[in-house]
């Protein structure tokens, strides 16, 4: 999980080099745009993930989420990093669009069809039932659908024109929200919930198609035919990027997958169950980076000590609302799982308590890995994915066969760890350190006291209600410790928000 927004990164840095627009304006626009949908999106498929987790059972939900990390983990066979490369060059060389769509895009029909072929081979391999092969045939089909849908939205981002990614991320969600409310209410199984990311898929692909013949013209009949002098050294420049890619997505995906082969669909459910909502939490440290990034990789030219500011407000808020949610998810995780999954899922209560460790580190190591590329030192970020990915394996074997889902889940609190550590030493090392009292120890003060509260209210007050008073007793707690003022918020409002008329 560390490098989720590293595209972003990707994206921002390769804006940066192009001419017509006002740069601050531009990012701003792309950066909001991508922001609501990103919003829309996670809360749609926080619904939607819950409801499907309710209807199809641990089981079920374990087949489906099976197929979904098994075939993602083949599925970054059908990119390699061309998807990250053409938005990398058609940012700095509008005139290359075409010949980077046709070019890459009979490159993706040749490892979209040796991608299918892998995965078929080993699914039948592996022996796993009728009904789950079945499964992961359709969930196939849509990751390939998708690869084509990925291109078409590099082009897209390439050319600045983010709201047609985000309208295209919107229809996805919703498409995915109605089918998970028609398919309960017709009473589908576990196909026919696979068969709603195959269709949605393809209608997402048909959108990103329409749109690129509609606003992009010229260019979708430009560069028709296959220049083989350009795809060797194409392919060589993007395999850096698909390394990272691949790193990231085993790391993401290989626990699932592990835990389905030892253990079987119902640990997977579980396990899936809380992953799941740590992921959606992914979403808090995403806005705050979103919108700092750009003003990183400015400052970091320009003005250098309002940027080590800049980075200790990010950090200092950043943990401090994973402190927060941290220890109000440890204290109230049986009633988390049961209001969202209900009370068949209260196997993944322990997985949900393990599993929430993760938080004050992922915010960290989210912004970490976004700063470096933000200071053009993606390549650290990729040895970090590696080392995760690898470390990630061999704690899930070790782990798995005799701890099941826990030992998953304490694997990735493992692995995030190593992550937050080589990142952390290496930020401080090279770039910028943070103020450990005000930014670490201030900030665990105040939820060591706010957890005795958060506790005491267990016994009398509904949980809703003590996280709420918690809440409140915590921002008084961060304002009276000093780990938030009103300077700060000025800050960001004049530099990172971009309105003017404060002052610090």
């Amino acid at each position: 999980m560390i490098v989720h927004g590293a595209e972003n990164a990707l994206i921002v840095a390769g804006i940066n080099k192009l001419k017509p627009m006002n740069a601050v304006q531009r990012i701003a626009k792309n950066a909001g745009v991508l922001l609501f949908s990103k919003i829309i999106s996670r809360l749609l498929a926080f619904f939607y993930i819950m409801y499907t987790a309710r209807y199809l059972g641990a089981k079920g939900f374990g087949i489906l989420s099976f197929a979904l990390a098994f075939t993602g983990i083949f599925g970054v066979f059908t990119d390699l990093g061309l998807e990250q490369l053409t938005i990398r060059e058609v940012a700095r060389n509008k005139s290359l669009a075409g010949k980077y769509l046709s070019n890459v895009s009979f490159m993706k029909v040749i490892l979209v069809a040796v991608t299918f072929g892998i995965i078929a081979l080993v699914i039948n391999l592996l022996g796993y039932p009728a009904q789950t092969t079945k499964v992961v045939y359709i969930i196939t089909l849509s990751v390939i659908f998708s690869a084509f849908t990925h291109l078409f939205n590099s082009i897209f981002q390439a050319f600045e024109r983010m709201e047609y990614v985000s309208f295209g991320q919107i229809i996805e969600s919703v498409l995915m929200f109605s089918g998970v409310i028609l398919s309960i209410r017709c009473g589908f199984n576990v196909i026919g919930f696979a068969s709603l990311f195959l269709i949605t898929s393809l209608i997402v692909l048909g959108y990103g198609f329409v749109v690129l013949r509609w606003r992009f013209a010229k260019l979708a009949l430009a560069g028709k035919g296959i220049d083989w002098s350009f795809w060797k050294p194409t392919i060589k420049e993007a395999l850096p990027f698909g390394l990272s890619l691949i790193f990231v997505t085993v790391y993401f995906w290989v626990d699932t997958v592990m835990l389905s082969l030892m253990k079987g669909s119902d640990m997977v459910g579980w396990y899936n169950a809380a992953y799941r909502l740590i992921f959606g939490l992914m979403l808090i440290p995403s806005v705050f980076v979103a919108a700092i990034f750009p003003v990183i990789s400015r400052h970091y030219k320009t003005a250098k000590a309002l940027l080590k500011i800049e980075y200790e407000i990010v950090f200092r808020y950043l943990f401090a609302a994973a402190l927060f949610i941290f220890a109000f998810g440890l204290l109230f995780a049986k009633e988390i799982i049961t209001v969202i999954y209900g009370v068949a899922y209260l196997p993944s209560v322990i997985a949900l308590q393990v599993l929430i460790w993760v938080i004050p580190i992922i915010f960290l190591t989210f912004l970490f890995g976004n700063f470096l590329a933000a200071v053009d030192h993606q390549k650290v970020v990729t040895m970090v994915a590696g080392a995760n990915a690898g470390l990630n394996v061999i704690l899930n074997l070790l782990l798995i066969p005799k701890y099941g889902y826990v030992g998953a889940s304490v694997a990735t609190v493992l692995t995030e760890t190593l992550g937050l550590i080589l990142m952390g030493m290496y930020i401080s090392r090279h770039f910028l350190e943070i103020s450990v009292i005000r930014d670490v120890i201030k900030p665990l003060c105040c939820i060591a006291l706010t957890s005795v509260a958060l506790f005491l209210m267990r016994q009398w007050a509904h949980w809703v209600v003590a996280g709420l008073i918690g809440l409140l007793a915590y921002m008084f707690l961060l304002f009276v410790f000093q780990v938030m003022s009103g300077s700060d918020l000025k800050l960001v409002k004049r530099e990172i928000l971009g309105l003017s008329g404060t002052g610090i």
